[in-house]
């Protein structure tokens, strides 16, 4: 979150954050949505876990639809989209993955790549699908994988690219230039 509105503020992402919402309680990101003047909302997902297009989903898609949202970006987002929110911003849902996808989907792909002896790590941010981690590829950002990395430095190598490659991908999105043939994301020129 904070890259993106440093990009904001930096003319670099012709973007406006418009409202913030996680299902954690106490999640930093609301704190620094309050700091930086953006209405910040706890959704409790407990609906959202279990039920395909649940009552929770609706609460998410009103409220984004009443802050006149037109692009869900996700981050820190561990659980699956459901399709009720899909339909509700055809091809304008984002997420950034801690992977070159399509290796390492899920949970501490950073810590797959090590275990897996990857020689190449990064991040990736793609579009949201029904699938886990699987939509199309918009941005890709690669870094080395260390003799000595740990998952934690490792991790912190692809969070800065992270914090490169979304405002990239948004960017991107804003000016129209990304095309979606299927599996694939064409980015158009200027």
């Amino acid at each position: 979150m904070q890259s993106l509105l440093d990009a904001i503020a930096a003319g670099q992402l012709d973007a406006a954050m418009v409202c913030v919402i996680s299902d954690v309680p106490d999640a930093r990101i609301l704190e620094r949505a309050r700091h930086h003047t953006v209405p910040g909302f706890y959704l409790d997902p407990a609906p959202f876990k279990t039920k395909l297009d649940g009552e929770s989903e609706q609460r998410a898609i009103d409220l984004l639809r009443r802050h006149g949202v037109d692009t869900v970006v996700l981050a820190g987002f561990m659980r699956m989209v459901k399709p009720g929110l899909l339909r509700a911003f055809p091809g304008r849902v984002l997420n950034i993955h801690p992977a070159l996808l399509p290796a390492f989907p899920g949970l501490h792909a950073w810590e797959q790549a090590l275990n897996h002896g990857a020689k190449v790590a990064g991040c990736t941010v793609h579009f949201v699908d029904e699938g886990m981690d699987s939509g199309p590829i918009i941005v890709q950002r690669a870094v080395p994988v260390l003799s000595n990395d740990t998952p934690a430095t490792l991790h912190a190598r692809i969070q800065e690219q992270e914090h490169l490659a979304y405002p990239e991908a948004l960017q991107l999105l804003a000016e129209g230039r990304l095309r979606v043939m299927g599996r694939r994301v064409e980015v158009l020129p200027k």
